[in-house]
């Protein structure tokens, strides 16, 4: 008898706390050579073509690792699965689907699908600085919701985990600033 597949994903954004399929098992996992950034301009989930609001993206760093979950999908869920996360992930094409190997907590290694930010496509926003980053996300608004929305549910699931993000943490502060100027 073969191994039964493994299907799993990689999740570092919203897939963390909104994954929209059937998670059979769930672990914190590292994903080395890539780093988390706001550098997708998104005109779909939170923002809109005439106010693009900012999402995450993981982009190639040969020196970084990026902290997030590995979600594990079993075999009669997967191609569901797999049909919804690329209706999801891949809705301008901005993401590269790729097959990337994780380090899970648990000592395992496995191959994971994760979705990297294609540097040339015109939503690639490429490197903002935090006040820029925080201006955007306060505004926008798109299908899903808030940008800022987004923000603090990521921060707050990073949280959760026990992982630092600090750039993300400061970004959240600074957003909040700007949507409740004096600390109200």
């Amino acid at each position: 008898m073969g191994e039964r597949p493994e299907h799993w994903v990689f999740a570092y954004g919203s897939l963390m706390w909104d994954p929209g399929f059937p998670v059979a098992e769930m672990v914190p996992a590292t994903l080395d050579g890539y780093a988390r950034s706001f550098c997708l301009r998104s005109i779909v989930y939170r923002g809109t073509s005439e106010t693009p609001g900012l999402v995450l993206g993981l982009e190639a760093d040969p020196g970084a690792h990026c902290r997030g979950l590995a979600l594990r999908v079993a075999e009669p869920d997967w191609e569901e699965t797999l049909s919804g996360l690329r209706a999801r992930e891949l809705t301008t094409n901005a993401y590269a689907e790729l097959f990337l190997p994780l380090a899970l907590d648990d000592g395992r290694g496995v191959e994971a699908i994760a979705y990297v930010i294609r540097r040339d496509h015109d939503q690639y926003a490429g490197p903002l600085e935090l006040h820029e980053q925080a201006r955007i996300i306060a505004v926008a608004q798109g299908g899903r919701g808030p940008n800022a929305d987004y923000l603090f549910n990521t921060a707050r699931h990073l949280a959760q985990m026990g992982i630092e993000d600090q750039a993300l943490d400061e970004l959240a502060r600074q957003v909040r600033g700007l949507l409740h100027p004096g600390g109200g």
